[in-house]
């Protein structure tokens, strides 16, 4: 059984129907859902706010590439278009695969640039490390630690306090 951790962001049009559309497309997979967020823009900021959540995934047969195949599919149910001039640019659905376990609960690691694991920059993410939190409160990113003291760490620390959690904006999974 591999299990992964799947990060979510939108901020084109209906963004919570998004990223309701990405969690029903990892449909019995999705274990547990964060609770969603609102959190500026990162690495490009003319653009509007993202709402964010974070998921926990589990598949007897997937492979981390799998989880990157699902997860475009996602994207692509929602509509998302890439725009090679903004890589971080405004997208109707976002997921990026932040790390994959295998069946003997050891981190998949992977260099390959289409799918390096964990997420080279989820370590750099509040609006990736503070939903995770809410589904694993002893979490940890593999090859970075504990998730709290990536949280509470600078620059992240001063991220998080542009964090909104957002309690009425509810995912749900169907397992």
């Amino acid at each position: 059984m591999t299990r992964a951790v799947l990060s979510l962001g939108s901020n084109l049009g209906d963004r919570l129907a998004h990223l309701r559309t990405g969690v029903a497309c990892l449909g019995d997979a999705v274990r547990v859902v964060s609770g969603v967020y609102e959190t500026p823009p990162w690495g490009d900021t003319d653009q509007p706010a993202y709402l964010n959540a974070v998921l926990l995934a589990e598949d007897p047969a997937a492979t981390a590439r799998d989880w990157l195949d699902r997860a475009r599919d996602a994207e692509q149910a929602a509509g998302r278009v890439r725009d090679p001039g903004r890589r971080f640019g405004p997208r109707t659905l976002d997921v990026d695969v932040v790390a994959v376990w295998d069946d003997a609960d050891e981190p998949v690691l992977s260099d390959d640039p289409e799918l390096t694991l964990p997420h080279p920059r989820a370590h750099q993410r509040a609006f990736v490390l503070r939903p995770w939190i809410d589904i694993q409160p002893y979490g940890r990113l593999p090859g970075h630690g504990w998730l709290t003291d990536l949280l509470t760490a600078e620059p992240v620390a001063g991220d998080t306090l542009e964090l909104r959690a957002r309690p009425e904006l509810r995912l749900e999974s169907t397992a």
